[in-house]
């Protein structure tokens, strides 16, 4: 049987014209050679860029696409990466626990909750975060004045020991001026630890805790860690 005697029984079962036959044809062509295209594209850009999410591959190979009058949408681009297993695995983010409320030491109520703040060195917020370098992490230690909003003590080390919140405190301590200050905290265990809370006591300056598990009620020195990373 000749070519287009086969085509025209396929034709038939179909109940197609050989028109639309061969305009299928042309089409399933057009479109291997399109995504052979796209493919390419996005394995070039994978190659140096190997975390590159769809979205913002999308925006890159999009223009270069167009030039080709490849007509391709953002979920359509997706769904092909999808089909193709080009699509990046969604990564669960790092990151380091730096409150352990879990201790023996004794905690403090809050005493900032009704607290109208009018004055320097009424009242202070601490705080411990991680900051992420080549060689891995550290810890950065820090007291903020509410009212001024200035860091009064900081402290960076390798660790949570106790040491870096110590040092925090000293250098916020040496530079206060009066009394009637509140230092207000996590509830972690370098805050409540014997050794920090002696030294708030020695200097005459009240101790005041968030909620266990509340981070809004230390707000501030959240904020502040939050611009510093």
């Amino acid at each position: 049987m000749k070519k287009n005697e086969k085509v025209m029984t396929v034709c038939n079962k179909l109940k197609r014209s050989r028109a639309a036959y061969y305009k299928a044809v042309k089409t399933d062509g057009i479109q291997m050679k399109e995504h052979k295209l796209i493919k390419s594209q996005v394995l070039y850009y994978r190659s140096f860029m190997t975390k590159l999410g769809s979205k913002k591959l999308f925006h890159i190979i999009g223009p270069k696409l167009a030039q080709h009058n490849i007509k391709l949408g953002r979920d359509k681009f997706i769904e092909f990466l999808r089909k193709e297993d080009l699509l990046v695995p969604k990564q669960r983010p790092r990151y380091k626990v730096t409150t352990d409320s879990k201790h023996p030491f004794k905690v403090y109520k809050n005493l900032t909750q009704e607290l109208k703040v009018t004055r320097p060195d009424q009242l202070w917020v601490s705080d411990i975060t991680y900051l992420r370098t080549e060689k891995g992490f550290c810890y950065l230690a820090l007291i903020t004045d509410v009212y001024s909003r200035k860091i009064v003590g900081y402290d960076v080390s390798d660790s949570l020991e106790l040491t870096g919140a110590l040092n925090a405190l000293k250098m916020a301590l040496r530079n206060k001026i009066g009394e009637g200050t509140i230092h207000h905290s996590d509830r972690g265990s370098q805050y409540c630890s014997h050794l920090y809370t002696g030294q708030l006591k020695k200097q005459k300056t009240e101790i005041s805790m968030a909620a266990a598990g509340n981070c809004y009620e230390n707000a501030l020195a959240e904020r502040v860690n939050g611009i510093l990373k």
